[in-house]
């Protein structure tokens, strides 16, 4: 069975500063996961929050399934995410204590067929640091030209 889905969050690396990462497992209904496989998902515009000691992922939008009768899933429904105890304190005590916001970065298949998701603990950045990172992405797109010319 070969998945090669890979949804990212494109928007994150540029408006987000990355400081840790983790591999979460993801609760799916049924049509949900078909949906996913298709690859009629968005991570966008989402971002994780605690409600009860729990992992949600919040604002993802998974399009309601083509083949399925009245029993289809909402599409802006709370995710609940699958983490480790330790993990899920860790994380919690960083949110409360220093500011910081959990981001989903990119939703994917792993090859035994369960749904994945890549979050990361971020700080935001401020529009000077913006324009710092367009300014190193715009020098290495010059300089691979000049490397492509010769």
């Amino acid at each position: 069975m070969k998945n090669n889905i890979n949804i990212k969050n494109r928007k994150a690396k540029f408006e987000y500063e990355i400081l840790d990462k983790y591999k979460a497992g993801i609760m799916l209904a049924g049509t949900e996961i078909k949906a996913i496989r298709e690859g009629k998902a968005s991570i966008a515009e989402s971002f994780c929050e605690f409600q009860n000691n729990e992992l949600f992922v919040i604002n993802m939008h998974v399009e309601e399934y083509s083949h399925a009768t009245h029993f289809n899933h909402n599409p802006k429904s709370e995710r609940k995410l699958l983490l480790k105890r330790q993990e899920l304190k860790k994380l919690e005590k960083e949110v409360k204590n220093s500011g910081l916001t959990i981001i989903p970065l990119r939703l994917f298949i792993n090859d035994r067929g369960l749904a994945k998701m890549e979050i990361s603990l971020a700080k935001g950045k401020k529009l000077y640091d913006k324009r710092e990172t367009i300014k190193d992405r715009d020098s290495k797109r010059r300089l691979d030209r000049i490397k492509k010319e010769y």
